[in-house]
């Protein structure tokens, strides 16, 4: 079984406002989960971030 590959970017910062971090846009529950999901979880998040990125511009600021 192949791993799904993580969203982090190596930009890890939690923005207070959203919660999310402003590299991948998760919160620190689920990257500290991410090793712990399924791959359907993983696919519900990923399928979520793009919309995170709408809804808190401020988290999704990459540097």
């Amino acid at each position: 079984m192949r791993f799904m590959k993580s969203p982090c970017i190596n930009i890890c910062q939690i923005d207070a406002k959203s919660g999310l971090c402003t590299g991948c846009l998760r919160t620190l529950d689920e990257i500290a989960s991410w090793a712990g999901y399924t791959d359907a979880k993983r696919s519900q998040i990923l399928a979520e971030l793009p919309n995170r990125t709408t809804q808190h511009p401020e988290a999704g600021e990459r540097g």
